[in-house]
């Protein structure tokens, strides 16, 4: 009996550098289209000026970190609030869930921040240094003068991006033109000078030098895509059964006997991962398609049907193989599972358009002094204490009139109603912010709320502007409690 070999292979491989080519064709082109989208969202959307009167701030998106709030064009989300950020967290997950149950990584590949600040450091790189055969050659020789200014150029204008990034992120948590002024002129907190630089650092480092690596061993999403995917997950698949066996073009074509493919390596060569997807489906792909373009440009160019590599689902080989039609793609897409990932999906964010649109304009909340419970006065009379937190949530000052009922109108007739430092009962609070008051509520000697343990009260709130009105039940303490 032989023994076991001893040789292990190690938990971490040496990273190859990859210089994927470049390649023209419909999925490079909607990568373009989108990377400009996304980027110009991202730098541009802290620019954008919304008026919401002299008391808030005019930026569109903020993200107002000490005041506690966010902002969003006409929307304004306050901390108790928060249930609206966490529904669209959720609504997220489950977006992603949804895209790749039904088409795979797409997300990975074409929308992800970490594909596409490396597709913008891969433009910057092939701008300097030239393409795939070029960046390899410069990556070999020894170091020169010309490929000193060469790494030179490429790394100041991989920082330059940096740090727009970082400056760009920072915009979205004060108004971006007075931050812009205070980076320039010194006056700037040293938070922000901090968090710059971060961001500056991490965008260089894994868009310029980690790239696929970020993919592969620090993003979890490759190894929990497959819980999402299925048989009929449209992804990126080789036609084997069309493709093999592989032979070298010569002058008068492709071999007789011999597969569509020629073994020219085009697939490997643009991939941003490096892999071959000739070799099946990889946890490393992102599924961006730029294999399908490269391979479609030589199919058309030895005058073979496109489409050797292509998007499809397993359920399309196994019936390729046999020689049946391949199912729909909008039976694929449609299913159960993608039917169930987008109701849950929209019925989230019905749940949170409708919880927005009812929310009340006026928010306050009631809390009774429980120390001491009630205060006797000299004529025998009963006051109770209460704390109001009262909210403002629009753009200007308002007037806000408090009184106190019951249901029994007698009740409510005999309560008396006094505000700590305040000549009537009308508070005035200003925009967007919140007042705390202090409420006496007094019941006249003798009477049944005077003397019974406990009573149930109601305290308004009214807008003296617009009419409206809010309530909040407590309860008054009596002598009997």
């Amino acid at each position: 009996m032989s023994l076991p070999d001893d040789t292990s292979s190690p938990l971490y491989a040496a990273r190859e550098p990859i210089f994927p080519r470049r390649v023209k064709g419909q999925f490079r082109n909607l990568k373009w289209v989108l990377m400009a989208v996304m980027l110009g969202i991202y730098y541009i959307t802290p620019w954008i000026r919304w008026d919401r009167g002299p008391s808030l701030p005019d930026q569109a998106v903020l993200l107002d970190l000490a005041n506690r709030r966010f902002f969003f064009f006409m929307i304004e989300i306050w901390p108790h609030e928060f249930y609206f950020v966490a529904g669209l967290l959720i609504m997220a997950g489950l977006g992603l869930f949804l895209f790749t149950s039904a088409l795979g990584r797409v997300w990975c590949g074409y929308a992800c921040p970490q594909t596409v600040w490396t597709d913008l450091f891969i433009l910057v790189e092939r701008w300097v240094e030239g393409d795939r055969n070029k960046r390899i050659r410069l990556f070999r020789q020894k170091w020169d003068l010309r490929k000193a200014r060469l790494r030179l150029t490429k790394w100041v204008l991989w920082l330059l991006i940096g740090v727009a990034t970082g400056g760009a992120w920072v915009f979205y948590f004060t108004d971006a033109p007075t931050l812009l002024r205070d980076l320039f002129t010194g006056n700037a907190s040293a938070v922000a000078y901090i968090t710059i630089a971060v961001a500056t650092l991490t965008t260089f480092a894994f868009g310029g030098f980690a790239r696929e690596q970020i993919c592969i061993y620090a993003c979890p999403w490759p190894r929990i895509q497959a819980a999402m995917m299925d048989e009929d997950t449209i992804t990126i698949g080789y036609r084997e059964w069309r493709g093999e066996p592989r032979a070298k073009l010569n002058k008068g074509g492709v071999a007789e006997g011999h597969g569509d493919c020629i073994d020219c390596m085009a697939c490997v060569n643009v991939c941003p991962m490096g892999i071959d997807i000739r070799d099946g489906q990889q946890m490393e792909c992102i599924t961006c398609g730029l294999c399908i373009d490269a391979c479609d440009e030589v199919m058309d160019r030895i005058g073979r049907p496109r489409g050797l590599i292509d998007y499809l689902a397993l359920k399309d080989e196994t019936a390729e193989r046999a020689g049946t039609p391949p199912v729909r793609v909008w039976k694929h897409i449609f299913r159960p599972r993608t039917i169930l990932y987008f109701t849950l999906w929209g019925s989230i964010g019905v749940a949170l358009i409708v919880a927005l649109f009812l929310r009340s304009p006026i928010d306050f909340n009631v809390t009774p002094e429980r120390n001491p419970t009630y205060v006797m006065e000299s004529d025998g009379a009963i006051r109770n204490i209460y704390q109001i937190r009262l909210r403002n949530k629009s753009a200007s000052d308002v007037p806000f009139r408090i009184t106190v009922t019951a249901d029994d109108p007698s009740v409510s007739a005999s309560l008396i109603l006094n505000l700590e430092g305040v000549e009537g009962n009308i508070v005035d609070v200003r925009a967007d912010q919140t007042l705390t008051q202090r409420l006496y509520v007094t019941a006249p000697a003798k009477s049944q709320t005077a003397l019974a343990a406990r009573t149930g009260i109601r305290i308004w709130i009214e807008d003296t502007t617009s009419a409206d009105r809010v309530s909040a039940d407590t309860i008054f303490n009596g002598k009997d409690s």
